[in-house]
């Protein structure tokens, strides 16, 4: 295959739980990653810590998430590894390229992320019309800086 982009590395991992609190004692008290900030959406129904791994271009972003509403979709608590986001060099290439291989993406296309990066989702699931999916497993493609490009390239 000649794919007109890269997957350069981990951008991150998300999280989900009933209690973001449990999460935060977890990653940052025990494990001891730096806690960098928040975000709140209500149309993603999430309230999250963002907690980082490493510094610099290769720093990983964990993301520890809990529902605003636990009654409400998406939840993203369930599953408990909601999402893991990758490194690409060139998303709209990237994603033009995959949707021509039959790869469904979630609804939304490309958009800005909460750690600033435009982003887009692969649906964990195929169906008739694009086959080709996260194989039960949401990934989150995310844009590379030109740090990161540079780095990790």
């Amino acid at each position: 295959m000649n794919r007109p982009f890269r997957i350069l590395g981990l951008q991150q991992i998300a999280i989900g739980g009933p209690d973001r609190m449990k999460l935060r004692h977890l990653w940052v008290d025990v494990f001891g990653l730096d806690l960098e900030g928040d975000f709140t959406s209500e149309r993603e129904n999430v309230v999250e810590d963002i907690a980082v791994l490493g510094t610099g271009p290769t720093r990983v972003e964990v993301d520890l998430m809990q529902p605003l509403d636990p009654s409400k979709k998406p939840r993203v608590d369930e599953p408990a590894l909601n999402h893991v986001g990758l490194w690409v060099d060139d998303l709209p290439k990237a994603v033009e390229w995959m949707t021509a291989q039959g790869m469904r993406f979630t609804p939304g296309g490309i958009r800005r992320g909460a750690a600033g990066f435009d982003i887009v989702f692969i649906h964990p699931k195929g169906n008739e019309q694009f086959p080709l999916c996260g194989e039960g497993v949401l990934i989150e493609l995310v844009q590379a800086p030109p740090e990161v490009i540079a780095a990790l390239g």
